[in-house]
């Protein structure tokens, strides 16, 4: 079995292309009848990752695709950062989609967007722009 993937990634695969999901993600078969969800969200780098897994869940969850065939699924909405992210992983690294999904989040958690608390939202419309200033002056 490793031989058949070492030939299969020999011949369609460029020379210096790594590919970091496992032998087993890379071995499953898709089904003849198979059909990728339609209109997966893409993902750039730029925006939530744990609500691009859960759109992308969400979009899967009709399917029920097994664990590999969603690993490679999700491969294909990354873009632009994160296409070079996934590419600079280690051959093999990825053994299934709870990890690759915790590794992207992991990776992207920086592109979050947070929403202030009720409290500071409110202490910053209140707060007057000298107001620090002029009680130090006074």
């Amino acid at each position: 079995m490793v031989e058949l993937y070492q030939q299969v990634a020999k011949e369609t695969m460029p020379a210096e292309c790594v590919i970091p999901f496992n032998e087993h993600i890379m071995m499953e078969e898709l089904l003849a009848h198979f059909r990728a969800p339609s209109h997966l969200p893409s993902y750039n780098g730029t925006t939530d990752p744990a609500e691009h897994i859960r759109k992308f869940e969400n979009a899967a969850l009709l399917h029920r695709h097994t664990d590999g065939i969603k690993c490679r699924i999700f491969l294909t909405t990354l873009m632009n950062s994160a296409q070079q992210w996934f590419g600079q992983l280690p051959a093999g690294s990825i053994r299934s989609f709870a990890e690759f999904s915790s590794l992207f989040q992991h990776q992207f958690t920086s592109s979050k967007k947070y929403r202030l608390s009720t409290f500071l939202e409110s202490s910053r419309r209140k707060r007057k722009p000298w107001g620090l200033m002029s009680s130090v002056l006074t």
